[in-house]
């Protein structure tokens, strides 16, 4: 319990942690090494659990959320993250790189489909395999929602967040000549790619420490050092993504395809509160959308660590048991 608060702490909410039954590395056969793991109950409702960044990982605590009893839970590392290999690499890894590798993972782990569990980026890589493969998804289970569309990313690097944190603002384009910041992506682009590693890792720290700053809804405007290699990876790999507009064909892309996954049934959480992937698009993907259950969560932000997000999720999963078992 959070003395503080009088509320309990997201871990509290969660399932004991569990160690992986499997450990894999799997060459994608371009360079890329993939690392893929299980936990939970080896004949259990497959899960795949998709991280976000794109470039941050998998974490043990992501095991969590599942019951172990129930749930074949699969995490896997993107391209460039993580324990996959080479890190920080941008070297064919794209979106559509990142739907193969989970039809391989799928493939090789001999599963015909799969609950889909993702957040923010992780959302937005979720949406689009289910958009590619629709007949390979039992369920969409989303938090934070993010569309990969110009407007989102303008809000969060056109300065829409930062009328909220103008000190953290000031900080994250004050290394920026005034000239450049009409696109910040494509300026922290050129520094983050420059060759030079102290000058990456610099702008790196910068990166990812807005976004860490903005992630809670209890956030006092403190800001935290990421560990170096993860700040350059995560840094790095996002980047590259949102200089590409996510290697989607056109602007707002999954909205255009949605009709294709609406047979689909999906479980959004959604923090009221979350200052880097506002509600408007978890609202917008799931108006009209008959079999989508969007759950708006007072006073959370856009972390999973968000104690009102992780007691949500854990419900969602909990009320998909026997729904699944049946399917």
């Amino acid at each position: 319990m959070d003395h503080r608060s009088g509320q309990k702490r997201a871990v509290e909410y969660l399932y004991p942690p569990v160690e992986p039954f499997d450990q894999r590395m799997i060459d994608m056969g371009d360079g890329h090494r993939v690392y893929v793991e299980q936990c939970g109950r080896p004949d259990g409702i497959p899960v795949l659990v998709v991280h976000g960044g794109p470039g941050g990982g998998c974490s043990p605590a992501m095991r969590r959320y599942f019951d172990p009893e129930t749930y074949r839970v699969i995490l896997f590392d993107q391209r460039g993250c993580g324990r996959s290999r080479p890190n920080a690499s941008v070297i064919e890894n794209t979106t559509w790189h990142l739907v193969a590798d989970i039809e391989v993972i799928r493939d090789l782990l001999g599963i015909d489909r799969f609950v889909l569990f993702g957040g923010s980026w992780g959302a937005t890589l979720a949406l689009i395999y289910a958009i590619t493969h629709p007949e390979r998804v039992r369920h969409l289970v989303l938090r934070g929602v993010f569309l990969g569309s110009r407007a989102e990313l303008d809000w969060f690097y056109g300065g829409g967040a930062g009328a909220f944190f103008p000190e953290l603002w000031q900080r994250f384009i004050d290394p920026i000549p005034a000239g450049e910041r009409d696109d910040l992506v494509a300026a922290y682009h050129r520094r983050l790619f420059s060759g030079n590693m102290v000058e990456e890792m610099r702008f790196a720290r910068l990166w990812a420490q807005w976004e860490n700053a903005l992630a809670s809804v209890s956030s006092d405007g403190t800001s935290y050092d990421s560990p170096p290699d993860y700040a350059r990876a995560f840094a790095r790999l996002e980047n590259h993504y949102f200089q590409n507009s996510v290697f989607l064909e056109c602007d707002r892309w999954i909205l255009r395809e949605r009709a294709r996954i609406e047979h689909l049934g999906a479980s959004v959480v959604q923090g009221r509160f979350d200052m880097i992937c506002p509600p408007l698009a978890a609202w917008e993907l799931a108006r009209g959308w008959r079999r989508c259950d969007l759950r708006m969560v007072g006073m959370a932000g856009h972390a999973l660590s968000e104690p009102g997000i992780s007691a949500e999720l854990v419900h969602v999963m909990d009320g998909l048991r026997p729904l699944l078992k049946d399917r």
